[in-house]
């Protein structure tokens, strides 16, 4: 009787694969003020946004999302970085009430001066 062999996967979990964008990815961060969002498009389809609320001469940061065909792929801090950068220029203060922008703004504190004294617990591990 023959014997047949069996392949089998290594025991364990896999490594998580982290899918990357290639140089021929055309990657561009927007704002959509209609939307009250800034948008991360990835050869222009939506990849993600970064909802946010106005006020005196604030930009409250609700929510941020990399959709999940995305996700791994670095932007998710493209779009903070941009929206961050556009904060700045436009002379507003920000108030990260979304956890992934309090986090970027924790690990990259060239932009902790854009929060304001009374919201910088928001930065806070905890928070």
């Amino acid at each position: 009787m023959a014997r047949h062999a069996r392949e089998t996967e290594p025991a364990g979990p896999k490594p998580r694969e982290r899918a990357r964008t290639s140089m021929a990815d055309d990657i561009e961060v927007s704002d959509n003020p209609g939307a009250s969002r800034f948008e991360i498009l990835l050869n222009g389809e939506v990849a993600g946004f970064a909802a946010y609320r106005l006020r005196a001469g604030k930009i409250i940061f609700t929510h941020t999302e990399i959709l999940p065909e995305h996700e791994g792929k670095g932007l998710g801090g493209r779009l903070a970085s941009a929206a961050l950068d556009a904060s700045r220029s436009s002379g507003r203060s920000v108030v990260p009430l979304c956890p992934f922008v309090a986090r970027y703004i924790r690990r990259h504190p060239e932009y902790k001066d854009l929060v304001p004294e009374g919201y910088l617990d928001l930065l806070d591990e905890e928070a």
